[in-house]
C-alpha cells in the first residue's frame, strides 16, 4: 500500500512539474501573440526537473513600446544645439592676449538658420559656433538680444535640417513631465533630464531693480551649460528656455537642489520673433534716471511715500520730459500699477509696450501729483 501511494505521489509531482513548464510555454505564446512584435529576443528558460541541466532557447517579442519622454526627445533632440563664445581677454605685459571660450545652449527656431539662446552664453564673445547634435559646425552673428528676458537670437545663415517648435505656456501646470536637454559643461553634447513643473509665475530678483517674472521653475536636473537649451514637454513642444538655477541663498547656509528656471517659450517667442523681423527688440522708454525710496529712506528724508523712484535726471526731450517730470520728483505708479516692494519700477514700465499712452503719478515737495505720458522706444542690449 505504502509503495503504491508512493508511485501516485511521484506522479503527481512530474505531472505539476509539466504542468510548469507547460503553462510557462503558453504564456510566452500567448503573450506574444497579443502585443506588438519588434525584434525577437531570446529568453533562457531553465527545466524543472533537476536531473535536465539544459537550458531551452525561447524566441519571444519585446513590447515595442516607447516612452512619451523617448519620443519627445528623439523628436526635438536634433533641434538642440551647442553654443560655443570665444572671448578676447586683456594684453598682458608683453603684449599678447590670451582668450577664454564660454560654452552654452541653444535650440534651432528656424530652418533658415535661426538659434534661440541665452544673452548670458554670448554676452561679451567676439567669436560665436554653434554645433549640432552630429557635430557638424556653423559660424553664427548675434542678430540681437534682450538682456531682461536673458534671450538672445543667432544666425548661422546656413539652411538647418531641422527646428523645433514652440508650445503655449500659458497652458502649463504643476505637476507636468518636463524634459531639459542641453549641454552641460560645454563636454556632454544632448544630455538629457527629466523632471515635473514645480511651479510657474515665478519671480527671481536679478539686480539693477529688476526681477525675472513668469518663470517656470522646474526639478528638472539643470548645470552649468545648459543655458539657452529648451525646455520640453512629452509632446516634444518647447515649452521654456533654460536660464538659471538657484543653489541656496543669501539669507541662509543651505544648499537647494532641483531649483531650475527658464523663460516661458511665450515669452521667447514675442522676443525672437521681433528680434527676427526687425532686428532688434523693444522695451518702453521713459527717460529718467532714478534711484528707489524704501521705507527706510522715507523715514529718513520724509519724502512722503514709503515707495517709488526719486528722479535725479530727466533725458532732453524724452516722454518724461514732454510730459513735465522733474528731477526730485517721485514717481509712484505707472497706469494701474504701483510701485512696491514685489513690483520694482522697471518691471512695470516693462508691463507696457512702446507708443503706450499711460498715467504717471508722482510726489512733487509732499504733493501727489499726475500727467500723462506716451511712451518711447528704446532698444536695451
Amino acid at each position: 500500500m505504502k509503495t503504491r501511494v508512493g508511485l501516485i505521489a511521484i506522479v503527481l509531482v512530474m505531472v505539476a512539474c509539466l504542468s510548469g513548464v507547460g503553462g510557462a510555454v503558453l504564456g510566452i505564446t500567448y503573450y506574444s501573440q497579443i502585443m506588438p512584435t519588434a525584434e525577437p529576443q531570446t529568453v533562457l528558460v531553465q527545466s524543472t526537473d533537476p536531473s535536465n541541466e539544459t537550458m531551452q532557447v525561447i524566441d519571444v517579442s519585446n513590447t515595442g513600446i516607447e516612452s512619451d519622454i523617448t519620443r519627445a526627445v528623439e523628436q526635438v533632440g536634433p533641434a538642440v544645439v551647442t553654443v560655443v563664445g570665444t572671448i578676447s581677454g586683456q594684453a598682458d605685459i608683453f603684449g599678447r592676449t590670451s582668450s577664454a571660450q564660454s560654452s552654452g545652449s541653444g535650440v534651432v527656431i528656424s530652418r533658415e538658420g535661426y538659434v534661440l539662446t541665452n544673452n548670458h552664453v554670448v554676452e561679451n564673445a567676439q567669436q560665436i559656433t554653434v554645433i549640432l547634435n552630429d557635430g557638424t559646425e556653423f559660424p553664427a552673428d548675434v542678430i540681437n538680444t534682450d538682456i531682461f528676458a536673458d534671450l538672445a537670437v543667432l544666425d548661422t545663415h546656413a539652411e538647418l535640417p531641422v527646428a523645433a517648435t514652440l508650445g503655449n505656456s500659458d497652458n502649463l501646470k504643476p505637476g507636468q513631465t518636463v524634459i531639459a536637454i542641453g549641454s552641460p559643461l560645454g563636454d556632454f553634447r544632448n544630455t538629457v533630464t527629466a523632471g515635473v513643473i514645480s511651479a510657474t509665475n515665478r519671480s527671481l530678483d536679478i539686480g539693477n531693480g529688476y526681477q525675472m517674472e513668469g518663470l517656470i521653475q522646474t526639478d528638472a536636473a539643470i548645470n552649468q551649460g545648459n543655458s539657452g537649451g529648451p525646455l520640453i514637454n512629452i509632446a516634444g513642444e518647447v515649452i521654456g528656455i533654460n536660464t538659471l538655477v538657484v543653489r541656496g541663498s543669501g539669507t541662509t547656509s543651505a544648499v537647494a537642489e532641483g531649483l531650475g528656471f527658464a523663460v516661458p517659450s511665450n515669452t521667447a517667442f514675442v522676443i525672437s520673433s521681433q528680434i527676427i523681423e526687425k532686428g532688434y527688440f523693444a522695451r518702453p522708454y521713459l527717460g529718467v534716471s532714478t534711484q528707489s525710496v524704501t521705507p527706510a529712506i522715507n523715514y529718513r528724508y520724509n519724502l512722503g511715500t514709503d515707495y517709488g523712484e526719486y528722479v535725479m535726471e530727466v533725458g532732453s526731450g524724452s516722454p518724461a520730459a514732454n510730459g513735465g517730470i522733474q528731477p526730485g520728483d517721485i514717481i509712484t505708479q505707472i497706469g494701474d500699477l504701483e510701485i512696491g516692494e514685489d513690483m520694482p519700477f522697471v518691471n512695470i514700465l516693462f508691463s507696457y509696450s512702446p507708443g503706450d499712452t499711460v498715467t504717471v503719478v508722482f510726489v512733487r515737495e509732499g504733493t501727489f501729483m499726475q500727467t500723462t505720458i506716451q511712451l518711447g522706444e528704446i532698444t536695451l542690449n
